[in-house]
């Protein structure tokens, strides 16, 4: 029987944020998408905001 070598197992990935920090952004984009709302990156906020919705 020959040794092979195994390669190491990568290391479990950790969330980086837990769920109460997805509900503290989605308010923060909410008050921000109020300052921005007349310009064309808006759109792009409330896509994220809606996304982070169906997170938290």
């Amino acid at each position: 029987m020959t040794d092979t070598p195994t390669a190491p197992q990568p290391a479990r990935s950790r969330a980086v944020f837990s769920q109460e920090d997805f509900s503290l952004i989605r308010t923060a984009i909410a008050h921000y998408l109020r300052e921005v709302q007349d310009k064309p990156e808006s759109v792009k906020y409330a896509n994220l905001y809606h996304r982070l919705g169906r997170v938290a």
